[in-house]
């Protein structure tokens, strides 16, 4: 798994959070730049779930097991778009929360994908 990715994924998941996480203190719900923001979080967690299957595919192996790294790989990468669907139908305040609990669940799954690969 590239380590640097993997940084790029969580820092930019942790700025999303921070950034959702204003907005909510804020009052304010989420707008079409922070939509903008998702979708370049969830491009990133989309290029490591390709470098991931690629990887396996080349016959490398995860420390703790393909299963259970896929998992991961998917779940990281439907993390943000998920809670992007979620702050759509809730169009107060606690859309953007909700953004930011996904853009945190996003960093401690990156920090397990870590484990898993055996970092």
């Amino acid at each position: 798994m590239l380590v640097a990715l993997t940084v790029a994924v969580s820092v930019a998941a942790l700025v999303l959070a921070a950034w959702c996480g204003f907005a909510a203190y804020r009052d304010q719900p989420t707008k079409d730049w922070h939509f903008i923001g998702m979708a370049v979080v969830t491009v990133l967690a989309f290029v490591q779930l390709v470098i991931g299957i690629v990887q396996l595919a080349r016959g490398e192996d995860p420390a703790e097991g393909s299963v259970i790294f896929v998992s991961y790989l998917i779940g990281a990468f439907a993390a943000v778009p998920a809670a992007g669907f979620l702050s759509l139908a809730e169009r107060t305040r606690w859309g953007s929360a909700t953004v930011t609990a996904g853009a945190v669940v996003l960093a401690v799954l990156e920090v397990r994908l870590y484990d898993i690969w055996g970092g």
